[in-house]
């Protein structure tokens, strides 16, 4: 009996380890699965000060300019960042009457730079210069030359840089391979002369790298061998430019790769990249959500024009090309939301549009439980919103983040300003809230 139960403690201890190790993990946009919730035990704090270092762990100058979100693997940070040779890059915020849809007079020469930070202390642990050269083509003035955020599965670490190529490295930072993806010229559908830069983010399936390039022209979705880099499949498709993450979807015994493009929504399969189904949306363009699966059903949201678009839960696992009143469990009319990803959080979807309205529905049925304004000062939102320990944290482009209660009841339980716009979706690492504005990097943790 004593050697029994020293065994079975001995197994509770192992689970429990490995819960609080796999908490500590986010590895690539969106963080676990791509859903942007934390596992459990993960309970950062709700209330910080950065200016007077309250619950603030350490704080840190990022050069260069990037949206792309940090990730997390381990007690290890990573981020990317584009540096130009001209000094600091601005960006424009807000909506297009106000930051128009122009691209940045920027096209100078630019080092790329990946930089591994540790957790704990927020030390650099060292900072890779990876390529050098004036970029293949413009930025949108809200957008930055490093938008797509890396991946890892704490072997590898894979980035989309720009449209300078996908690279992967060790986790020292050693460059292992790059693949040349050719440019990806993506911008205003009506005029190409438009160019906003690429913001798609790779996705680690097994022992593959899954990419959706979507572009004026000769657009695909590829897999390239995670440990050599090679070309495993290449699917052509023709697609408006867009810049929406694939996502994973496994149901029923059946894995999926599903993308949110402004013609079509498809269904890949993951291993030979055959295309499996598609859903006309051809009424949309400018597509950047990514899918997120919300338990039988996969929702997709997005295109323009902002603020009145639907959002669409989707039934995956068909076949050929479906007809949408059979392919969709439920949709809204509006409320979707224009460039962040919607949240699926213990059946709620929560969808928060780009000037500041959250809305909640039931996951199952579609049926809205509430839309409210987040704040009355809150007027934009790029970043995705993320969630752990019952609360939601939405990043604004002002510099604040909103803490709201999840559940049936709109509650805002905290504004925390940081004092500088923030475009990149946080990362959530057990108790530590990683935050990145324009210039920094900033870990809270109570």
């Amino acid at each position: 009996m004593h050697n029994r139960l020293k065994v079975s403690l001995t197994c509770v201890g192992l689970v429990s380890f490995s819960g609080i190790a796999a908490a500590q993990h986010w590895p690539a946009f969106r963080g676990p699965d791509s859903s942007g919730v934390a596992q459990a035990p993960s309970r950062p704090p709700v209330t910080w000060d950065v200016a007077g270092s309250k619950n603030v762990a350490w704080k840190i100058a990022i050069p260069g300019l990037a949206h792309s979100s940090p990730i997390v693997f381990g007690d290890r940070i990573f981020v990317t960042t584009a540096v130009a040779s001209s000094g600091a890059s601005a960006i424009k915020t807000g909506d297009a009457s106000k930051s128009g849809i122009d691209a940045a007079p920027d096209m100078v020469s630019h080092a790329w730079r990946l930089l591994a930070i540790d957790k704990a202390s927020g030390k650099i642990l060292w900072n890779r210069e990876v390529h050098q050269g004036v970029p293949r083509m413009k930025r949108h003035v809200k957008a930055s030359h490093a938008s797509s955020t890396p991946a890892t599965d704490g072997r590898n670490i894979v980035a989309l840089l720009g449209t300078e190529g996908l690279f992967c490295f060790d986790m020292s930072g050693t460059l292992r391979w790059r693949q040349d993806l050719g440019v990806m010229d993506v911008g205003l559908v009506d005029d190409p002369s438009y160019q906003w830069g690429p913001a798609s983010s790779p996705v680690i399936f097994e022992n593959l790298v899954i990419v959706q390039n979507d572009r004026h022209k000769d657009s695909f979705v590829a897999a390239y061998d995670l440990a050599t880099g090679k070309e495993v499949w290449r699917t052509a498709h023709d697609e408006y430019p867009s810049w929406a993450t694939p996502a994973i979807v496994r149901r029923g015994g059946r894995t999926e790769i599903v993308t949110n493009s402004g013609k079509f929504i498809r269904g890949f399969d993951p291993k030979s990249g055959r295309e499996l189904w598609r859903i006309s949306d051809n009424l949309t363009q400018v597509k950047v959500p990514t899918p997120v699966v919300a338990g039988d059903l996969v929702i997709v949201t997005g295109g323009y024009p902002p603020g009145g678009r639907p959002i669409y839960a989707i039934r995956p696992g068909g076949s050929g090309e479906i007809d949408a009143s059979k392919a969709f469990a439920w949709r809204t009319d509006r409320g979707a939301p224009y460039t962040g990803t919607p949240l699926v959080y213990d059946g709620i979807v929560y969808a928060c549009t780009d000037n500041g309205i959250l809305g909640a529905y039931d996951a199952a049925t579609g049926a809205r439980i509430y839309q409210q304004r987040v704040s009355r000062s809150a007027a934009g939102f790029s970043a995705s919103p993320v969630a752990a320990d019952g609360k939601i944290y939405l990043a604004s482009e002002e510099g604040d983040v909103y803490v709201v209660r999840a559940g049936r009841t709109f509650e805002l339980l905290a504004t925390n300003p940081f004092g500088e716009p923030l475009m990149a979706t946080p990362a959530i690492s057990g108790n530590m809230l990683i935050v990145r504005t324009i210039g920094q990097l900033i870990g809270i943790r109570s």
